[in-house]
């Protein structure tokens, strides 16, 4: 007989890995939780002080300020701070561990610990963990306040306190379980995609996979040239602020324009840039001013929101947004144009910004801001601690991670071509170091590790006239650990709990074209192609 040394091989790793399982599970169901919980709070870990150490059972769990319970397991509930003020929370599932850790991104300005985003981790067997970024929220959206005269919050707010969470909570995770965890994610939206560019960036060693959406990781361009332009475009002129009831004549012209360019009418722009709907065709008969239709000023505030912000060199700073979903209630009349002037959130986002982060002047005005020095200014103050905008990310990739990125197209506060333009500067760092003979070689090899999903119809991180459910964290977790790629990831549209429409969303640059038969509301009737 002739002897396999592979088989043995195989053999022998496979009862290793079997071991090693094994003694997890055993090491899991064999200890007392409650002790075991109470023995994180005398955990050493550097320049941090655990507060309170509990045991919170099923569905119990009553996040600050709210009077209602979350639906979680029961699990232990670790409660710290890192030196400055970096308070974070790991959850830890009592029962049904799935051997792996999650930490969960943050919103605007941060200042809040995401119980919501935690408990969907830990319904899904993750070890979680979430920080308020080293800073309390303010009474108002977007407050800055606590940014005066602290650089070192600045700091933890753009990148340190998520790191040092990610290292304490994967302590705790293993202290906890008697073994580490055996993958590591990241899942995060808006500021929340910021900081996962900024691990991939500057930390790539700390997660295997990491899911980035509607990023705002060019931070101080985003802000100069999307709150405080679009802001500008409205307000300068209040007679340029449009009001809410205004919005859906604006949303129903640009589908009259362009919903039919990809072959279906659904309320939906499958690829917005191909709109060339002209907003002074809306213009309002001279005498008349109703919500049928836009003043000429306006007119010109929608031209500006759309056509982005460039300097005095006629350089872009700032994409603006795309055509699509203006009259969808959330989108336009909360981020753009808000209920009255100066109450949207681009307003509230870009002057507490500038106001607190940069100027340090509670009197500065957002109507004086010269966008060559005054955001030179910015970049060089600022910019290094929350831009997360460096497309090498090579160290990431050597590492074997993986990175998934989506973007609603009708994202009303982020815009989605950053995004592009964002993944395409990372083609352009790959091309040279692989020596990639073309554009398509450049992208399969970026694709590699990093794929970029645009999502039509979605507004920002959910909502619009698309679909904006989808499980980009399967798609990620089979991807990481067994290598399968996702070429498609289906999303749905929910009304009233019912599923109404489904759709795939592809790879960039592949859009989903509709296969010619079929419902246009199953996600199986159409396929990825090339624009």
């Amino acid at each position: 007989m002739k002897f396999n040394y592979f088989q043995l091989l195989t053999g022998c790793l496979f009862s290793l890995f079997s071991l090693t399982t094994a003694a997890q599970s055993i090491a899991q169901s064999t200890f007392d939780a409650a002790e075991a919980c109470q023995q994180i709070g005398k955990l050493a870990m550097a320049d941090t002080r655990v507060s309170l150490t509990e045991i919170v059972e099923q569905n119990s769990f009553t996040a600050p300020g709210s009077d209602n319970a979350i639906d979680t397991p029961a699990f232990c509930r670790i409660v710290a701070v890192t030196s400055p003020a970096v308070n974070f929370e790991v959850w830890l599932p009592l029962s049904g561990w799935n051997g792996k850790y999650q930490s969960v991104g943050n919103g605007g300005m941060a200042g809040t610990i995401s119980y919501a985003a935690m408990a969907s981790a830990l319904r899904r067997g993750y070890a979680t963990a979430s920080t308020d970024t080293g800073h309390v929220a303010g009474p108002i959206p977007f407050d800055a306040s606590w940014a005066s005269g602290r650089p070192d919050l600045i700091e933890d707010f753009g990148h340190r306190a998520l790191h040092l969470t990610t290292v304490n909570a994967k302590q705790v995770t293993e202290a906890f379980y008697r073994a580490p965890p055996n993958y590591s994610y990241y899942v995060g939206c808006s500021k929340g995609g910021q900081q996962g560019l900024m691990e991939a960036q500057r930390y790539p060693d700390d997660f295997d996979g990491i899911i980035a959406g509607d990023p705002a990781n060019d931070w101080t361009r985003f802000y100069a040239g999307s709150h405080l332009w679009y802001s500008q475009a409205m307000l300068n002129d209040e007679a340029s602020h449009i009001p809410p009831a205004k919005l859906p004549a604006l949303g129903d012209a640009v589908n009259a324009a362009c919903d039919a360019l990809d072959g279906i009418e659904d309320g939906i722009l499958q690829n917005p840039l191909a709109c060339n709907f002209k907003p002074a065709t809306l213009t309002c008969p001279l005498g008349t001013d109703d919500n049928s239709c836009l003043t000429p000023k306006q007119v010109t505030a929608v031209e500006k929101i759309w056509s982005g912000v460039s300097n005095s060199k006629g350089e872009l700073i700032y994409p603006g947004l795309v055509p699509g979903g203006e009259g969808y209630a959330g989108t336009w009349s909360t981020w753009v144009s808000g209920r009255d002037p100066f109450t949207s959130l681009h307003w509230r986002g870009g002057e507490g910004f500038f106001r607190w982060f940069v100027f340090d002047d509670a009197d500065w005005d957002f109507r004086n801001f010269d966008f060559d020095k005054d955001l030179q200014y910015a970049l060089e103050k600022v910019g290094p601690a929350v831009d997360s905008d460096d497309p090498d990310l090579r160290p990431f990739r050597n590492k074997g991670a993986k990175l998934i990125v989506y973007h609603g197209w009708s994202d009303p506060d982020i815009s989605p071509v950053a995004s592009i333009n964002y993944y395409e500067s990372v083609i352009d760092i790959i091309a040279d170091d692989t020596r990639a003979i073309n554009y398509q070689s450049a992208l399969r090899d970026t694709q590699d590790f990093y794929r970029l999903f645009m999502v039509p119809g979605m507004a920002h991180c959910s909502g619009g006239p698309g679909p904006d459910r989808f499980d980009a964290l399967s798609a990620l977790e089979n991807w990481v650990e067994q290598d399968i790629a996702p070429e498609t990831i289906i999303a749905s549209k929910v009304i009233d709990g019912e599923v109404v429409r489904t759709r795939p969303l592809c790879a960039y640059p592949e859009v989903a074209a509709y296969d010619g038969s079929g419902s246009t509301d199953e996600a199986t009737n159409f396929s990825c192609v090339a624009p």
